[in-house]
């Protein structure tokens, strides 16, 4: 009787402490789009195709500086109440502020081109949808997702996770259909290597297309709703409950992205292919592995076109009100920032190319969240227990000058035409 009623307990205890984890999770998977957007996926399916496997560790070493950042965001809003513009706006002088403001538009306008452009390209492998009202359909789509913000937050993580799941299963699919060579994807996910100058601008164009700014804004953001208190205990619990959060999410999105390198390397590398563009890798997935692949494709693409469009739209809000107080209506400032989009479509330009500038672009602004971010979440007089410890101090100063570096690198090579 007593083991029966032990039984009880631990099985009451679990459930308990599963549905606690569940309240909490959400945030994450949200900023994990960013992680999994059409950027992604052009960076990844080049790195595949052109280096085999080679490069399957640049996507361990980004995923583990996106946990690191990611966390360090929700800790500042966890700890401060306020999201990272918020915080910006009471550290910083108000010039400083319109200039911060005005750098981190143009990273999400940068980053909405690239999401757009994908979600308009996932319709036009699907349903062969000319690309101009393919484009005016993304928008009309992604509009449906931003209004059931209005119906709470939880409802658009709802959603989010769903497409987030449909991206997953799609992967899992290709992995499946491409029988990939697993004991070198384990040797290339532990050891890093770069055979060539082209290798490394593929591998920076990785860490740009993963690491985004504007997400490292917005999961300060996020985190609110999920705020219970102002006890340092509370505030403890809920960053433990958003670290579970944040491994669930990320490491979602690393399999995601190491799904794309390994089935490129399996199917396009294996069979001498070499993929210049999203279109190209959907065609070619067709006669290789069957239709089946090739619309898992499309709807991995539309999925997170779709999902990563919106959160960067929602973003792009939530800075402007942070670090100017300024608000506009969701819907105009979505016309706003499809607007560059729809040009590139209309004039006919290469997608690709496009996609390349804005991922060029983002390399210049990543820096200015990173380093607002470890300025204020330094100062215990702001983040109070939660305030960065001195290893962590050391790890944010030495990730931040990595991917200064990297995105020198990658401005240099872009520039140079070293690549």
């Amino acid at each position: 009787m007593k083991s029966e009623k032990s039984v009880n307990e631990i099985n009451n205890a679990s459930f308990s402490k599963i549905k606690q984890i569940s309240e909490f999770l959400g945030p994450a998977f949200v900023v994990s789009v960013a992680y999994i957007d059409p950027g992604n996926f052009a960076t990844n399916i080049s790195a595949g195709s052109q280096f085999n496997y080679v490069l399957i560790w640049v996507v361990l070493w980004s995923n583990l500086i996106a946990i690191f950042l990611q966390t360090m965001s929700a800790k500042l809003g966890i700890a401060t109440g306020h999201n990272l513009a918020e915080m910006c706006a009471k550290v910083f002088s108000k010039p400083t502020n319109w200039i911060f403001w005005i750098i981190a538009e143009l990273g999400a306008m940068a980053t909405d081109l690239a999401e757009f452009i994908g979600g308009t390209l996932g319709l036009y492998l699907l349903f062969h949808i000319p690309m101009i009202y393919a484009g005016l359909l993304t928008g009309l789509l992604t509009f449906i997702i931003i209004y059931t913000e209005k119906y709470g937050q939880k409802v658009v993580e709802v959603i989010i996770i769903l497409l987030v799941t449909v991206i997953s299963i799609a992967y899992t699919l290709e992995l499946f259909l491409a029988k990939p060579d697993w004991a070198q994807v384990g040797l290339h996910t532990l050891v890093p290597m770069l055979p060539n100058g082209a290798a490394v601008f593929i591998a920076v164009g990785m860490l740009g297309a993963t690491v985004m700014p504007h997400v490292i804004y917005y999961h300060s953001q996020l985190v609110q709703c999920r705020r219970t208190g102002s006890s340092d205990e509370e505030k403890l619990k809920h960053l433990h409950m958003e670290k579970i959060d944040i491994s669930v999410a990320m490491n979602i999105a690393f399999i995601v992205n190491a799904a794309m390198v390994v089935v490129a390397a399996a199917v396009f590398y294996r069979n001498g292919i070499q993929v210049d563009t999203i279109n190209q890798a959907q065609q070619s997935l067709k006669p290789l592995l069957g239709s089946l692949s090739s619309g898992a494709f499309g709807i991995a693409l539309l999925a997170s076109g779709l999902s990563s469009s919106a959160v960067g739209t929602m973003a792009g809000q939530s800075i402007m009100k942070g670090f100017v107080n300024i608000s506009i209506p969701v819907n105009v400032r979505r016309l706003i920032t499809m607007a560059p989009a729809m040009i590139i479509i209309y004039l006919g330009i290469n997608p690709m190319n496009a996609l390349i500038l804005s991922q060029v672009a983002l390399s210049f602004i990543l820096p200015f969240p990173i380093i607002q971010m470890l300025i204020i979440s330094n100062r215990k007089d702001l983040m109070g227990i939660l305030a960065n410890k001195r290893f962590t101090k050391f790890l944010g100063s030495l990730i931040a000058s990595m991917i200064i570096l990297f995105n020198f690198i990658l401005i240099y090579l872009t520039f140079t035409g070293k690549a």
